[in-house]
């Protein structure tokens, strides 16, 4: 048995335990919380209104399929699917891209943006509710910090993600 395996893990304090349970609890609650508005104001889950938003905010509203499953942290199966319930929506088109046969594009139809339009301020005022009106201008640079300090730890170069493949 080497040292490594026969060492003892490295346990949490009870500091760090209460702050991984709260990041837990408040994470799950969040998006829970977010989906149900969603899905009570939009009709749709989250996942898809991150996925609206990606496709608002690309030059001609058109993103390739891997890079809107990189930039929404998805599979592409899972991809694949969100994009199969917005396209029977009429809210997104798939479209063949001209630059690699073998690729496709998400394209954001004018009826998915006027949808996406009209769950937007629904979305802001449940954010700002949950985490922003609740924090001060120094915790939201905090928590701006601490989330980038761990993304980056998450999401090194050449890390083998699974929307990354």
């Amino acid at each position: 048995m080497s040292n490594e395996a026969a060492a003892e893990p490295h346990w949490l304090s009870d500091e760090e335990q209460y702050a991984w349970q709260c990041y837990l609890h408040a994470t799950t609650l969040l998006e829970d919380h977010l989906d149900r508005q969603l899905q009570r104001d939009a009709g749709m889950p989250h996942v898809y209104y991150g996925l609206l938003v990606q496709l608002s905010r690309a030059p001609r509203r058109r993103l390739r399929m891997t890079e809107l499953a990189q930039n929404a942290k998805i599979t592409r199966s899972r991809l694949s699917h969100a994009i199969a319930r917005l396209e029977r929506n009429g809210w997104v088109q798939r479209e063949n891209c001209s630059s690699d046969k073998r690729g496709q594009n998400a394209h954001l139809t004018d009826e998915g943006m006027r949808v996406l339009e009209k769950a937007a301020p629904g979305h802001v005022a449940a954010v700002r509710a949950a985490i922003f009106d609740r924090l001060s201008p120094e915790q939201v640079g905090q928590l701006a910090e601490i989330c980038q300090v761990m993304t980056e730890g998450l999401q090194p170069k050449g890390a083998d993600l699974p929307w990354l493949r």
